[in-house]
Protein backbone atom coordinates (compact mmCIF):
# COMPACT_ATOMS: atom_id res chain seq x y z
CA UNK A 1 0.00 0.00 0.00
CA UNK A 2 1.03 3.59 -0.61
CA UNK A 3 1.34 6.72 1.52
CA UNK A 4 -0.50 9.87 0.42
CA UNK A 5 1.53 13.02 1.13
CA UNK A 6 -0.05 16.44 0.76
CA UNK A 7 2.24 19.42 0.31
CA UNK A 8 4.83 17.17 -1.31
CA UNK A 9 6.57 20.09 -3.03
CA UNK A 10 6.96 21.81 0.32
CA UNK A 11 9.97 21.80 2.61
CA UNK A 12 8.89 19.05 5.01
CA UNK A 13 6.78 17.23 2.43
CA UNK A 14 9.64 16.69 0.00
CA UNK A 15 12.05 15.50 2.67
CA UNK A 16 9.46 13.14 4.16
CA UNK A 17 8.66 11.72 0.72
CA UNK A 18 12.37 11.18 0.05
CA UNK A 19 12.77 9.23 3.30
CA UNK A 20 9.77 7.04 2.47
CA UNK A 21 10.93 6.40 -1.10
CA UNK A 22 14.38 5.47 0.15
CA UNK A 23 12.91 2.79 2.39
CA UNK A 24 10.89 1.31 -0.49
CA UNK A 25 7.47 2.90 0.04
CA UNK A 26 5.13 3.96 -2.78
CA UNK A 27 4.25 7.66 -2.49
CA UNK A 28 1.31 9.58 -3.95
CA UNK A 29 1.92 13.31 -3.70
CA UNK A 30 -0.38 16.32 -3.92
CA UNK A 31 0.61 19.98 -4.17
CA UNK A 32 -0.91 23.10 -5.72
CA UNK A 33 2.50 24.71 -6.47
CA UNK A 34 1.16 28.13 -5.49
CA UNK A 35 3.27 31.27 -5.71
CA UNK A 36 3.41 32.12 -2.00
CA UNK A 37 7.16 31.77 -2.55
CA UNK A 38 9.24 31.07 -5.65
CA UNK A 39 7.73 28.14 -7.56
CA UNK A 40 11.14 27.20 -9.00
CA UNK A 41 12.16 25.97 -5.54
CA UNK A 42 9.12 23.69 -5.36
CA UNK A 43 9.85 22.36 -8.84
CA UNK A 44 13.48 21.73 -7.82
CA UNK A 45 12.32 19.73 -4.79
CA UNK A 46 10.13 17.55 -7.03
CA UNK A 47 13.04 17.08 -9.43
CA UNK A 48 15.11 15.83 -6.49
CA UNK A 49 12.40 13.30 -5.64
CA UNK A 50 12.16 12.12 -9.23
CA UNK A 51 15.92 11.57 -9.25
CA UNK A 52 15.58 8.93 -6.52
CA UNK A 53 12.29 7.50 -7.77
CA UNK A 54 12.10 3.94 -9.05
CA UNK A 55 8.57 3.98 -10.40
CA UNK A 56 7.00 4.43 -6.96
CA UNK A 57 6.14 8.14 -7.09
CA UNK A 58 3.03 9.86 -8.48
CA UNK A 59 2.41 13.62 -8.34
CA UNK A 60 -0.95 15.36 -8.63
CA UNK A 61 -1.05 19.13 -9.10
CA UNK A 62 -4.25 20.38 -7.52
CA UNK A 63 -5.75 22.53 -4.78
CA UNK A 64 -6.82 20.59 -1.68
CA UNK A 65 -9.65 23.05 -1.23
CA UNK A 66 -11.21 21.74 -4.46
CA UNK A 67 -13.11 18.70 -3.22
CA UNK A 68 -14.12 17.54 -6.72
CA UNK A 69 -10.61 17.76 -8.16
CA UNK A 70 -9.16 15.96 -5.15
CA UNK A 71 -11.63 13.08 -5.37
CA UNK A 72 -11.08 12.76 -9.10
CA UNK A 73 -7.30 12.68 -8.83
CA UNK A 74 -7.34 9.95 -6.18
CA UNK A 75 -10.17 7.86 -7.64
CA UNK A 76 -7.86 5.19 -9.06
CA UNK A 77 -5.25 5.22 -6.30
CA UNK A 78 -4.88 2.95 -3.29
CA UNK A 79 -3.22 4.11 -0.06
CA UNK A 80 -3.61 3.22 3.58
CA UNK A 81 -1.81 6.09 5.32
CA UNK A 82 -1.80 9.87 4.89
CA UNK A 83 0.79 12.48 5.83
CA UNK A 84 -1.08 15.78 5.52
CA UNK A 85 1.44 18.63 5.39
CA UNK A 86 -0.20 20.97 2.87
CA UNK A 87 -1.21 24.35 4.29
CA UNK A 88 -1.00 28.03 3.66
CA UNK A 89 2.01 28.85 5.80
CA UNK A 90 3.21 32.05 7.39
CA UNK A 91 1.97 34.08 10.33
CA UNK A 92 2.52 37.49 8.72
CA UNK A 93 0.94 36.64 5.35
CA UNK A 94 -2.30 35.74 7.16
CA UNK A 95 -2.70 39.45 7.96
CA UNK A 96 -2.82 40.26 4.24
CA UNK A 97 -4.58 37.27 2.68
CA UNK A 98 -6.84 35.58 5.25
CA UNK A 99 -9.02 33.87 2.63
CA UNK A 100 -6.07 31.72 1.52
CA UNK A 101 -5.85 30.25 5.03
CA UNK A 102 -9.56 29.42 5.16
CA UNK A 103 -9.44 27.59 1.82
CA UNK A 104 -6.19 25.71 2.33
CA UNK A 105 -6.00 25.15 6.08
CA UNK A 106 -9.68 24.69 6.91
CA UNK A 107 -11.42 23.41 3.76
CA UNK A 108 -8.31 21.49 2.73
CA UNK A 109 -8.03 19.79 6.11
CA UNK A 110 -11.71 18.88 6.09
CA UNK A 111 -11.38 17.33 2.63
CA UNK A 112 -8.47 15.18 3.82
CA UNK A 113 -10.48 14.10 6.87
CA UNK A 114 -13.30 13.00 4.59
CA UNK A 115 -10.91 10.97 2.45
CA UNK A 116 -9.42 9.37 5.56
CA UNK A 117 -12.90 8.56 6.83
CA UNK A 118 -14.26 7.03 3.63
CA UNK A 119 -11.05 5.23 2.69
CA UNK A 120 -10.68 3.75 6.17
CA UNK A 121 -7.00 4.71 6.36
CA UNK A 122 -4.85 3.13 9.07
CA UNK A 123 -3.37 6.46 10.15
CA UNK A 124 -3.60 10.16 9.30
CA UNK A 125 -0.61 12.24 10.43
CA UNK A 126 -1.18 15.97 10.02
CA UNK A 127 0.82 19.15 10.53
CA UNK A 128 -0.13 21.56 13.26
CA UNK A 129 2.16 24.31 14.54
CA UNK A 130 3.78 25.75 17.63
CA UNK A 131 1.84 28.91 16.73
CA UNK A 132 -1.23 27.43 18.44
CA UNK A 133 0.37 28.27 21.82
CA UNK A 134 -0.16 31.94 20.96
CA UNK A 135 0.00 34.17 24.01
CA UNK A 136 0.91 31.37 26.44
CA UNK A 137 3.59 32.44 28.92
CA UNK A 138 4.50 29.16 30.64
CA UNK A 139 7.64 27.55 29.21
CA UNK A 140 8.25 25.03 27.82
CA UNK A 141 5.04 24.65 25.82
CA UNK A 142 3.33 21.36 26.70
CA UNK A 143 0.67 19.54 24.69
CA UNK A 144 -1.43 19.55 27.87
CA UNK A 145 -1.53 23.38 27.91
CA UNK A 146 -4.64 25.30 26.92
CA UNK A 147 -4.34 26.75 23.44
CA UNK A 148 -7.34 29.03 23.09
CA UNK A 149 -5.54 32.38 22.79
CA UNK A 150 -4.26 32.51 19.18
CA UNK A 151 -2.63 35.77 18.12
CA UNK A 152 -2.77 35.16 14.36
CA UNK A 153 -5.30 33.73 11.92
CA UNK A 154 -2.72 31.12 10.91
CA UNK A 155 -2.58 29.87 14.50
CA UNK A 156 -6.37 29.87 14.74
CA UNK A 157 -6.69 27.72 11.61
CA UNK A 158 -4.17 25.21 12.94
CA UNK A 159 -6.01 24.90 16.24
CA UNK A 160 -9.26 24.50 14.29
CA UNK A 161 -7.64 21.64 12.36
CA UNK A 162 -6.83 19.90 15.64
CA UNK A 163 -10.43 20.24 16.81
CA UNK A 164 -11.85 19.00 13.51
CA UNK A 165 -9.53 16.01 13.72
CA UNK A 166 -10.74 15.26 17.23
CA UNK A 167 -14.35 15.34 16.02
CA UNK A 168 -13.55 12.81 13.27
CA UNK A 169 -11.63 10.62 15.71
CA UNK A 170 -14.64 10.67 18.02
CA UNK A 171 -17.36 10.17 15.40
CA UNK A 172 -15.63 7.89 12.91
CA UNK A 173 -12.66 6.50 14.91
CA UNK A 174 -10.13 7.79 12.36
CA UNK A 175 -6.65 7.20 13.90
CA UNK A 176 -4.74 10.49 13.84
CA UNK A 177 -1.57 12.16 15.07
CA UNK A 178 -1.21 15.94 15.05
CA UNK A 179 2.32 17.32 15.03
CA UNK A 180 3.07 20.79 16.37
CA UNK A 181 6.24 21.75 14.50
CA UNK A 182 8.70 24.21 16.06
CA UNK A 183 10.61 26.50 13.62
CA UNK A 184 11.85 23.99 11.08
CA UNK A 185 15.04 24.86 9.16
CA UNK A 186 17.69 23.27 6.97
CA UNK A 187 18.57 22.59 3.31
CA UNK A 188 15.66 23.03 0.88
CA UNK A 189 13.94 25.32 3.39
CA UNK A 190 11.50 28.16 2.78
CA UNK A 191 12.55 31.64 1.55
CA UNK A 192 10.04 33.35 3.86
CA UNK A 193 11.80 32.03 6.97
CA UNK A 194 14.29 34.14 8.92
CA UNK A 195 17.26 31.84 8.31
CA UNK A 196 16.92 32.09 4.53
CA UNK A 197 16.40 35.88 4.61
CA UNK A 198 19.31 36.46 6.96
CA UNK A 199 21.67 34.25 4.99
CA UNK A 200 20.72 35.79 1.64
CA UNK A 201 21.17 39.34 2.88
CA UNK A 202 24.40 38.71 4.78
CA UNK A 203 25.99 37.09 1.73
CA UNK A 204 24.73 39.96 -0.47
CA UNK A 205 26.01 42.63 1.92
CA UNK A 206 22.49 43.87 2.68
CA UNK A 207 21.05 44.73 6.12
CA UNK A 208 18.80 42.26 7.93
CA UNK A 209 15.66 43.20 9.84
CA UNK A 210 15.83 42.10 13.47
CA UNK A 211 12.46 42.30 15.19
CA UNK A 212 11.78 43.12 18.84
CA UNK A 213 15.30 44.58 18.81
CA UNK A 214 16.73 41.05 18.87
CA UNK A 215 14.99 40.04 22.10
CA UNK A 216 13.41 36.82 20.82
CA UNK A 217 14.16 33.10 20.95
CA UNK A 218 13.03 30.09 18.95
CA UNK A 219 13.18 26.32 19.31
CA UNK A 220 14.95 25.83 15.95
CA UNK A 221 14.50 22.24 14.73
CA UNK A 222 16.61 20.76 11.96
CA UNK A 223 14.76 19.15 9.07
CA UNK A 224 16.30 15.68 9.54
CA UNK A 225 15.05 15.60 13.14
CA UNK A 226 11.58 16.73 12.03
CA UNK A 227 11.35 14.02 9.37
CA UNK A 228 12.45 11.42 11.92
CA UNK A 229 9.55 12.48 14.13
CA UNK A 230 7.06 12.38 11.25
CA UNK A 231 8.13 8.86 10.22
CA UNK A 232 8.13 7.57 13.80
CA UNK A 233 4.61 8.94 14.24
CA UNK A 234 3.40 7.47 10.95
CA UNK A 235 4.70 4.03 11.85
CA UNK A 236 2.95 3.98 15.24
CA UNK A 237 -0.74 4.95 14.98
CA UNK A 238 -2.58 5.62 18.23
CA UNK A 239 -4.61 2.75 19.65
CA UNK A 240 -8.37 3.11 20.07
CA UNK A 241 -8.42 1.86 23.67
CA UNK A 242 -10.27 4.64 25.48
CA UNK A 243 -7.17 5.73 27.39
CA UNK A 244 -6.04 9.35 27.54
CA UNK A 245 -3.31 10.19 25.03
CA UNK A 246 -0.89 13.06 24.50
CA UNK A 247 -3.02 16.15 24.06
CA UNK A 248 -5.72 14.90 26.43
CA UNK A 249 -7.92 12.92 24.04
CA UNK A 250 -9.37 9.46 24.75
CA UNK A 251 -10.17 8.84 21.09
CA UNK A 252 -7.60 7.36 18.64
CA UNK A 253 -6.11 10.86 18.33
CA UNK A 254 -3.01 12.35 19.91
CA UNK A 255 -0.94 15.51 19.56
CA UNK A 256 2.83 15.80 19.87
CA UNK A 257 5.29 18.67 19.95
CA UNK A 258 8.22 18.19 17.58
CA UNK A 259 11.00 20.59 18.51
CA UNK A 260 14.65 20.65 19.43
CA UNK A 261 13.78 21.13 23.13
CA UNK A 262 16.35 23.91 23.21
CA UNK A 263 15.33 27.53 22.47
CA UNK A 264 18.06 29.68 20.94
CA UNK A 265 18.25 33.49 21.31
CA UNK A 266 17.78 35.27 17.99
CA UNK A 267 21.12 37.05 18.35
CA UNK A 268 22.88 33.69 18.81
CA UNK A 269 21.27 32.49 15.58
CA UNK A 270 22.58 35.58 13.80
CA UNK A 271 26.10 35.07 15.19
CA UNK A 272 26.04 31.44 14.00
CA UNK A 273 24.97 32.53 10.50
CA UNK A 274 27.70 35.17 10.46
CA UNK A 275 30.28 32.53 11.33
CA UNK A 276 29.01 30.13 8.65
CA UNK A 277 28.99 32.92 6.04
CA UNK A 278 32.31 34.35 7.31
CA UNK A 279 30.75 37.82 7.18
CA UNK A 280 29.30 40.28 9.67
CA UNK A 281 25.64 41.23 9.47
CA UNK A 282 24.36 44.80 9.15
CA UNK A 283 21.54 44.81 11.71
CA UNK A 284 18.36 46.87 11.34
CA UNK A 285 16.60 46.67 14.72
CA UNK A 286 12.80 46.96 14.62
CA UNK A 287 9.83 46.60 17.01
CA UNK A 288 7.90 43.34 17.38
CA UNK A 289 5.63 42.50 14.45
CA UNK A 290 1.91 41.84 14.79
CA UNK A 291 1.16 38.13 15.22
CA UNK A 292 4.69 37.26 16.36
CA UNK A 293 5.58 35.69 19.70
CA UNK A 294 8.50 36.43 21.99
CA UNK A 295 9.70 32.84 22.44
CA UNK A 296 8.97 29.21 21.63
CA UNK A 297 10.17 26.18 23.56
CA UNK A 298 8.91 22.63 23.01
CA UNK A 299 8.31 20.09 25.74
CA UNK A 300 8.91 16.84 23.80
CA UNK A 301 8.50 14.39 26.67
CA UNK A 302 5.44 12.70 25.13
CA UNK A 303 6.91 11.89 21.71
CA UNK A 304 10.29 11.07 23.28
CA UNK A 305 8.90 8.56 25.76
CA UNK A 306 6.31 7.01 23.47
CA UNK A 307 8.17 6.92 20.13
CA UNK A 308 11.83 7.37 21.05
CA UNK A 309 12.12 10.73 19.30
CA UNK A 310 15.44 12.42 20.12
CA UNK A 311 16.60 15.48 18.13
CA UNK A 312 20.31 15.32 17.40
CA UNK A 313 21.17 18.51 15.50
CA UNK A 314 22.22 21.75 17.27
CA UNK A 315 22.27 25.01 15.31
CA UNK A 316 26.08 24.86 15.35
CA UNK A 317 25.74 21.95 12.92
CA UNK A 318 22.45 22.74 11.19
CA UNK A 319 23.15 26.38 10.28
CA UNK A 320 26.44 25.66 8.44
CA UNK A 321 24.69 22.79 6.61
CA UNK A 322 22.00 25.20 5.42
CA UNK A 323 24.52 27.89 4.41
CA UNK A 324 26.53 25.33 2.42
CA UNK A 325 23.34 24.23 0.65
CA UNK A 326 22.33 27.85 0.02
CA UNK A 327 25.67 28.71 -1.55
CA UNK A 328 25.36 25.71 -3.89
CA UNK A 329 21.83 26.53 -5.09
CA UNK A 330 20.81 29.68 -6.94
CA UNK A 331 17.00 29.53 -6.81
Amino acid sequence: MAVLITGIAGFIGMQTAARLLERGETVIGIDNFNNYYVVALKEARIAKLKAIDNGRLAIHRLDLGDETALAGALAGSEFDRIVHLAAQAGVRYSLDNPAAYVRSNLAGHLNILEIARHRGVRHLVYASSSSVYGANKMMPFRVEDRVDHPISLYAATKRADELMSEAYAHLFRVPQTGLRFFTVYGPWGRPDMALWKFTANILAGKPIDVYNHGDMSRDFTYIDDIVDGVIRSLDHPPVDNGREKAGGFTTPHRIYNIGNNRPEPLMELIRTIESACDRKADLNFLPMQDGDVHATYADIDAIASELGYAPKTPISVGIPAFVDWFRAHSL
